[in-house]
């Protein structure tokens, strides 16, 4: 059963499931598939508990001060206070229907055991989906909404997007979540490769961008992704010079955008910015969506980094066996190191893994111990590698990612821009003060 039919049934809205699944920190992979279809366990849980959930609803959708969420949850007014402030939306005293009681009152150690009763066996990282970013997932599932509820066009006039930018710093997933934006909404996927732009010969005959694209609109339900988009689609100025494939590919894309939705057609392209792409191309009905794809979090770092660490292997692999006596086949243990992989992309995390394996195996090789500790020195050589691809071009891509984000999906991302904020201040060379040139008198010396 889809996710919103089960909501309809039992009248609670599909927006306070997605938000109770975040808050009570569920493993999507345990309550949805990407396509929302709901989970035998999850479903059984709603049934069973729809009184609650019911009244999480209701709570959610109330504004309330600190005083009376503490009265509410029983819990001192000051934990309350410390457990959201980070989120920064206290807005006149009260605080806005995005929190709730129940999920502040879980945050602090509050009981919920007939919640986690029904998710004991957590489906293991190796066979998830994806891992972590529930926030991100849920926000595309609210852009793809006319995909997957045709009624949304009949009762509210709202439209499928013709075209949408995943726009994020080099190797934080943007294939990836196009992939997963075609599998949510049951579109083909197909990549549009740069020898498509433009004119070409093939097998003696030639061929253009429209020609392929033509084709690709006759075809039905089509995902059409296009990497290098601020490039390819930049704004044109006095003093930049776009090459004339590129325009060209503009004024297709122009020429036929309006036909999409009808052709049953959705364009994605990948970005590291959105600032210097052509306003016309971002104009309403055109890439009009623009989706942010953030560097991993700290949490999820050291879950990826552990999904990685423990890809295709066996039980009875050496380096699982050595993973598990070091109990580094859980998470904790890579909390720490993931900790100081500030902004780190998820290509780096890979990185890390891999140099990891190998600087394992030749301890390993050098020792035959399958007792080896996996130490700080193993770590940090590991890690020094995967720092390789942390330049200053990364960093500073990852500032201006912040800015596009500020301007553009603040609103709801804001815990993990100011969490992207902090890490990357770590990372800021602060200048000595430059000695004034001349004679110096006595008090400047002594200041």
């Amino acid at each position: 059963m889809k996710l919103i039919q089960l909501a309809k049934e039992l009248d609670v809205s599909p927006e306070a499931i997605k938000c109770f699944i975040q808050d009570f920190d569920l493993v999507l992979t345990d309550c949805i598939s990407a396509n929302f279809e709901v989970k035998e366990d999850f479903e059984k849980f709603i049934r069973e508990n729809v009184d609650f959930l019911k009244e999480y609803e209701k709570d959610l959708d109330k504004k309330k001060t600190v005083e009376q969420i503490a009265e509410k949850i029983n819990q001192p007014k000051e934990q309350i206070e410390k457990a959201i402030k980070e989120k920064n939306i206290f807005d006149n005293g009260f605080y806005r229907s995005s929190v709730s009681s129940y999920g502040i009152d879980n945050k602090l150690g509050g009981n919920y055991k007939f919640v986690y009763d029904y998710f004991g066996n957590k489906t293991s990282l190796q066979q998830r989906d994806f891992i972590g970013y529930r926030d991100l997932f849920f926000y595309i599932s609210g852009v793809l909404e006319p995909f997957l509820n045709p009624q949304q066009i009949k009762d509210w006039g709202i439209n499928k997007p013709a075209g949408i930018i995943l726009y994020g710093p080099p190797g934080s997933g943007k294939i990836f979540w196009a992939n997963k934006i075609a599998e949510i909404i049951n579109y083909q996927f197909k990549e549009v490769k740069k020898h498509y732009l433009g004119t070409s010969f093939v097998n003696g005959n030639q061929t253009s961008f429209n020609d392929f694209l033509l084709t690709m609109m006759k075809n039905d339900r089509v995902l059409l992704f296009l990497e290098d988009f601020d490039e390819i689609m930049m704004q044109r100025k006095a003093d930049n010079d776009i090459a004339y494939t590129n325009l060209e590919t503009q004024e297709i894309v122009l020429h036929h955008i309006s036909k999409f939705e009808s052709e049953n057609l959705l364009m994605v392209g990948s970005a590291n910015s959105v600032a210097e792409i052509d306003e016309e191309i971002l104009a309403p009905g055109r890439f009009d969506v623009m989706i942010p794809v953030f560097p991993p979090n700290a949490a999820e770092r050291a879950e990826i980094i552990l999904f990685h660490i423990t890809r295709n292997l066996d039980q009875d692999s050496l380096l699982y066996k050595i993973l598990k006596k070091n109990h580094a086949d859980k998470v904790p243990f890579w909390s720490d190191v993931a900790s100081k992989m500030k902004v780190f992309s998820n290509t780096m995390l890979i990185d890390f893994t891999q140099s990891l394996k190998k600087r394992i195996k030749n301890a390993y090789q050098r020792t035959r111990n399958e007792n080896l500790i996996i130490d700080e020195t193993l770590l940090h050589g590991a890690l020094r590698d995967a720092a390789a691809k942390l330049t200053q071009e990364y960093l500073n891509l990852v500032a201006r990612f912040l800015t596009d984000v500020v301007i553009n999906n603040f609103d709801d991302f804001q815990k993990r821009v100011q969490d992207i904020k902090t890490e990357l201040q770590t990372y800021q060379v602060v200048e000595e003060p430059r000695r004034a040139i001349g004679f110096q008198n006595k008090q400047e010396k002594d200041e």
